[in-house]
């Protein structure tokens, strides 16, 4: 238990860093590219459009950017309980039933995020085989990777909130 928390702190430390490191990347890239159109359009600087073509690539990078941002930060929202939650019986239960509905909604999120995360490596191996090439004439699969590995981090919190939801109903019960 100790460890799966240690390897949690850890984790939610990369992933905060990784999330300031892309949200940077994302604003610098569209400010270039919402300057350089401006420059072009209202000031009429050629340079500008002649740049803004060599930075084709930066609409899609911020696409892929926006994705990684996305799963980095459900991951950690996850991870600290404020995630969208959708909780119809949380007002109706007796407190005391509260850890047994938390452990079975984790329970129930581990099962879906399982069977997530294998699809989405079907899916990155099937882009292995037969996919072509994106962003800098890398593999499509590389910017693809973001699903299994968002859906294996989701997995990895929800797994943690089965354990400590499960020991807290074993404690219950004790007592």
């Amino acid at each position: 238990m100790k460890t799966l928390d240690c390897i949690d702190r850890a984790l939610a430390r990369v992933e905060g860093w990784l999330i300031i490191a892309l949200l940077w990347a994302m604003v610098v890239l569209t400010f270039i590219q919402v300057g350089l159109r401006s420059l072009y359009t209202h000031g009429h600087f050629f340079w500008a459009n002649e740049m803004l073509g060599n930075l084709d690539w930066s609409g899609p990078l911020v696409q892929l950017l926006v994705l990684w941002l996305t799963f980095l930060g459900s991951s950690l929202l996850t991870r600290t309980g404020k995630h969208i939650k959708i909780d119809l019986f949380g007002a109706l239960l007796p407190a005391r039933w509260l850890p047994v509905r938390g452990f079975i909604l984790a329970l129930v999120s581990v099962f879906i995020l399982g069977i997530m995360v294998k699809v989405c490596v079907d899916y990155v191996m099937m882009e292995m085989e037969f996919g072509g090439t994106s962003l800098f004439y890398l593999p499509s699969w590389v910017g693809q990777m973001i699903l299994p590995v968002g859906f294996t981090l989701l997995f990895f919190r929800f797994l943690i909130k089965a354990i400590n939801q499960g020991a807290q109903v074993v404690r219950g019960l004790l007592k």
